[in-house]
């Protein structure tokens, strides 16, 4: 079965039915499902008392392998919207989620940004010097400008401030089409909610400041739109989304020691066996920094603090 996309905000067919559905009662919520708790702390912000929402990917679980319950399913069934994101898991679901709801709006909030491919590969020549999967094809001359056909494009664009603005556009458009009543309420609330990120971005700018260039080493590439917009590099020890062999530990803890880098963050999803050899063989440690934390604003500063005082 083919899904029916409104990426576009191609909706016209739907809305009249959904409005009929939410508008009979000035008390109802419109019912909406997230893919990742990032993303409800979005649509709460825009939404606030006027939407009930529920996340599918709960906490512990990967998006990238996540198999949504029956409960879920049979609660998406009633639900208005649905705000995906991108995450591996949907390219799976996310037709099966459409079809189980013919009436809900499916919207696809990582519409009309340019993703970027995952730093998930590491390459030390003879010298030992760093090279990520990009670098590699760039200096083979093999990236396509308008066709990156190499590696995984990293879906974790909730992790950018800015990026995250474009994201609050779709779903302020999105809840305004549903609920046409409650129209000024949302925008006034997406206007503050813009106020809020650009408040966080010029402060997490002024953090690194000072520090464009520096690096900091994860075991899962999840920063990589964080570290672009802030002039960082993450330096990755997940080998083509595997735990690294003892060779390559090796050379790891080689450019960590070589580099200064003497914390290791760690996504509490993942092992942090990896990530504690190398902070062994450094003498340094192991920071827990989750990206699907769902108080969005509060994660990043901690995040951006825990990062500038590892590169001090």
């Amino acid at each position: 079965m083919r899904m029916r996309k409104y990426s576009k905000i191609n909706w016209v067919p739907v809305v009249a039915a959904i409005t009929l559905l939410v508008s009979g009662s000035a008390a109802g919520q419109i019912g909406v499902f997230v893919s990742i708790s990032p993303q409800k702390y979005f649509v709460q912000q825009i939404g606030k008392n006027l939407v009930d929402i529920q996340v599918l990917v709960q906490p512990g679980a990967s998006p990238a392998t996540y198999e949504p319950k029956p409960r879920q399913m049979a609660a998406i069934a009633k639900a208005h919207i649905y705000f995906s994101i991108g995450v591996p898991f949907e390219n799976v679901w996310l037709t099966k989620i459409a079809s189980s709801n013919p009436n809900m709006m499916v919207v696809q909030t990582d519409h009309g940004i340019q993703k970027t491919p995952m730093v998930d590969h590491l390459h030390f020549g003879e010298d030992a010097d760093y090279q990520t999967t990009d670098q590699q094809h760039q200096n083979e001359g093999r990236q396509d400008k308008n066709q990156r056909d190499f590696g995984i494009l990293d879906p974790h664009i909730w992790l950018s401030p800015p990026l995250v603005m474009i994201q609050a556009r779709t779903i302020l458009i999105a809840l305004q089409k549903v609920d046409p009543v409650h129209r000024s309420d949302y925008e006034a609330n997406y206007k503050a909610f813009i106020s809020e990120i650009s408040r966080l971005d010029a402060e997490l700018r002024d953090i690194f400041s000072s520090r464009h260039g520096l690096q900091f080493m994860v075991f899962h590439p999840a920063w990589g739109y964080f570290a672009d917009t802030y002039g960082l590099k993450q330096i990755p020890l997940e080998i083509e989304g595997k735990n690294p062999k003892p060779a390559q530990l090796k050379e790891l803890i080689k450019y960590a020691d070589r580099n200064e880098i003497s914390v290791i963050f760690v996504q509490p999803q993942f092992s942090a066996k990896s990530a504690e050899v190398i902070a062994r063989g450094i003498g340094g440690k192991v920071v827990f920094a989750d990206p699907l934390a769902e108080e969005w604003s509060a994660n990043l500063r901690k995040v951006a603090r825990e990062i500038r005082a590892a590169l001090r």
